[in-house]
């Protein structure tokens, strides 16, 4: 890991053993980008610049003959001096007109990496990053910008963001900030993105990049289940075990914009930051305005390869340490056994067999407050219902703690109903526009979180129920997107920083309340996936993946999240057949396969399950303890499997002396043919052992001659095999 300066402090070369990240500066003024990928030991400049003197086009004085804006590899480029791509900032100064011409200054190495004021970020200890900070500005408008790119060892990995600073005498608007703008080479490119909706997230689009621009976004004020703020771009031949992948992954939890444009020349401007459709901030004289920090992920192998970057990077930089290095409890969790008519006999019953199945932790979900059993009352008042639960949460946290389990309680702070006293006793702490009516989502309105008493209110509630320490688990909700997006409170000239604002004051909370009550386990949630983001994570270090807890749905939205995601974040609950979401049925067995590699919980009456079901899930649980540190510490694998009709994941422990396949058979399809599975990411030199059967197989069998699975005449059935080295 180096930050190097070559010829004669021109040019900045970032590298590790990944990666080779190189930066130039061309008449002292420009600022470009020369290569992102693969590392290079020393740059040479064999990638030269030759332009055809062109019409139609501006001219620059310049070193470079015929320069053209039009293709320059501009890092941090702006409109208005030629360059027509799209921007990734935009200010405008006093004199009103949107115009801003950054220029090099000067660059140096920080060996610390710096934090972002209000603002999750990876972190690092000393050793293990090293930062280039860029200082550009343009003088006549009075505007600095200071660019910062940090480097993690051995992860094909770099992290930016950019500080803008307004060191004139009068007033400046930015319209808008990107977090990433960065060139790539003229060569035909997929466009890879994660879609989708409430109870069916993370669906991968997979496209052919074409001319013009393409994008995706959220402008929901949560990061949304429509888009993941994430895409990559590969090569059109990468597979999950091979290939070239750039992956950009946003660090923030609201709205987000993500583009890419292809010129004419086919070259690539790949660009994500705040979305500007909801986005101006005011920056008044001496004030500075950061922007989140994005993930710049390379990887010469694969899809496997971007999501361990990924992973690793998320594991050991982003997650609290804490959290991280502890075991994850088994929960078992009230909703789809109780919903709103929660009661202390239900909770006295279901704790009961739970304490006896080996499950760790209860987990109260929505009902514990409400007045009725329904989601219309009581959003914001968080006052426990005592004709429900009489002696209140002391009395459930009672026990459960008697059961030896931990407790958790669900909250969703950020809401208010039309029918509670909070709002009642302040309508205006509501996100409202004056003479429009207010539009409910889920029976509630959106507390307006820019408020400082909102915030206030908020971390006093969780004082409340957190001081004396007999809830270990907080599942926070989110279940509405944000609409008339406008503070009662907040001036005319800065109405349009609410959406951003919002965002500030929600991290706010959340790191006043973490940082107070460390030992307590956060799990994010809003309406399962639609804020599944890494700026949540920072805080949350396990969040509810979906609301659909179907085996089979499960195994895509998995998928899907398991591109960017580490599996010990991903909550994933065993459930009741048929699924309360989809009718589906599947077996006990199926279930549990699709959710052991991951957080795995249960959410189902288990008074209604046979003795049968009981006996097979305390089986679970004991089998999912003895693999605990595998299943959390070990690396997860997608596999490339010839037969769509098929899937295939495994975890891998560091050493390859371990591991846990799972193959699931989506249908019975006699016609189709009976692949083998290769399982690539073993060490082909080992001899393993199959735990389930005692059979012995050499590494490298496994790996290029593949495993063959029963025939099993039925739909959605999971196949599970678990490896250890053998002497």
């Amino acid at each position: 890991m180096s930050i190097n300066f070559e010829k004669n402090g021109l040019i900045a070369h970032i590298k590790n053993s990944s990666i080779s990240y190189i930066l130039e500066v061309i008449d002292d003024k420009y600022l470009i980008n020369r290569y992102f990928g693969k590392t290079i030991r020393e740059y040479r400049e064999t990638n030269t610049f030759q332009y055809f003197k062109r019409g139609y086009n501006t001219q620059h004085i310049s070193s470079i003959e015929h320069l053209s804006f039009d293709d320059f590899p501009f890092e941090y480029p702006a409109r208005g001096h030629g360059d027509y791509r799209i921007p990734a900032i935009s200010i405008t100064p006093s004199t009103g007109i949107d115009f801003i011409d950054l220029t090099f200054k000067e660059w140096r190495i920080l060996k610390e990496k710096p934090k972002i004021s209000g603002l999750p970020s990876t972190f690092s200890e000393e050793g293990e990053t090293e930062t280039l900070e860029i200082i550009c500005e343009d003088v006549s408008s009075g505007i600095r910008v200071y660019m910062y790119y940090s480097i993690f060892d051995n992860l094909g990995i770099i992290v930016r963001h950019q500080k803008i600073e307004n060191f004139g005498i009068q007033k400046v608007t930015i319209n808008s900030a990107k977090s990433l703008s960065l060139e790539l080479p003229a060569k035909d490119y997929d466009f890879l993105s994660l879609y989708g909706t409430h109870a069916k997230e993370a669906n991968v689009s997979r496209f052919a990049l074409h001319r013009g621009i393409q994008k995706i976004e959220s402008a929901r004020g949560a990061s949304s289940p429509q888009h993941q703020p994430f895409f990559a771009l590969l090569s059109p031949d990468t597979c999950e075990e091979s290939g070239e992948v750039y992956g950009f992954h946003l660090i923030y939890s609201g709205s987000f914009s993500a583009e890419v444009e292809k010129d004419q020349f086919g070259n690539v401007r790949a660009q994500m930051g705040l979305n500007p459709d909801n986005f101006k901030w005011s920056l008044e004289s001496g004030e500075i305005f950061e922007t989140p920090e994005v993930v710049i992920n390379y990887s010469n192998n694969g899809l496997n390869g971007m999501s361990q970057n990924f992973h690793k990077l998320y594991k050991s930089h982003l997650i609290p340490k804490k959290i991280m290095n502890q075991e994850r409890p088994i929960l078992l969790n009230s909703w789809e056994s109780m919903y709103y008519d929660v009661t202390l006999d239900k909770i006295e019953q279901q704790s009961n067999i739970a304490q006896e199945l080996g499950i760790e932790l209860f987990v109260l979900d929505d009902g514990w407050f409400r007045l009725s059993n329904s989601s219309k009352t009581s959003m914001g008042d968080w006052k426990c219902n005592e004709k429900k639960l009489p002696g209140g949460i002391n009395k459930v946290a009672e026990i459960i703690h008697k059961k030896g389990l931990k407790f958790g309680l669900w909250f969703e702070p950020e809401m208010i109903s039309k029918a509670s006293n909070l709002y009642s006793e302040h309508p205006e702490w509501a996100l409202q526009i004056p003479n429009y009516p207010m539009i409910e989502g889920r029976n509630q309105y959106v507390l307006d979180l820019s408020r400082k008493d909102v915030q206030e209110y908020i971390i006093n509630i969780f004082h409340e129920y957190l001081k004396d320490g007999k809830i270990e688990y907080i599942k926070w909700d989110m279940n509405r997107p944000l609409t008339e997006v406008n503070s009662l409170e907040l001036d005319f000239g800065r109405k349009s920083e609410i959406w951003h604002r919002y965002v500030l004051g929600l991290y706010y909370v959340l790191e006043t309340i973490i940082s107070t009550y460390p030992n307590v386990l956060f799990e994010g949630c809003s309406s399962g996936g639609a804020r599944f983001d890494p700026g949540m994570l920072y805080y949350t270090p396990q969040i509810w993946t979906s609301d659909n807890t179907d085996a089979f749905d499960r195994t895509i939205i998995q998928s899907g999240y398991s591109l960017l995601y580490p599996p010990i974040a991903m909550g994933a609950h065993v459930s009741i057949t048929p699924n309360h979401q989809t009718g589906r049925i599947t077996s006990m067995n199926t279930r549990y396969q699709v959710a052991r590699l991951f957080n795995l919980g249960y959410e189902l009456d288990l008074s209604k399950c046979q003795d049968y079901e009981i006996k097979e899930i305390a089986e679970q649980i004991a089998e999912s303890k003895r693999n605990k540190k595998l299943i959390q510490y070990g690396d997860f694998f997608r596999h490339d499997v010839q037969n769509d009709n098929y899937s295939m994941w495994s975890t891998v422990n560091s050493d390859k002396t371990e591991a846990i396949v799972i193959i699931f058979q989506k249908f019975h399809n006699p016609i189709k043919s009976h692949c083998l599975f290769k399982l690539n990411y073993l060490n082909s030199d080992f001899d393993y052992c199959e735990k389930n059967t005692g059979k012995i197989y050499g590494g490298d069998e496994l790996m290029s001659v593949g495993l063959s699975i029963p025939l099993i005449k039925s739909d959605f059935h999971a196949f599970a095999f678990h490896f250890e080295k053998i002497s």
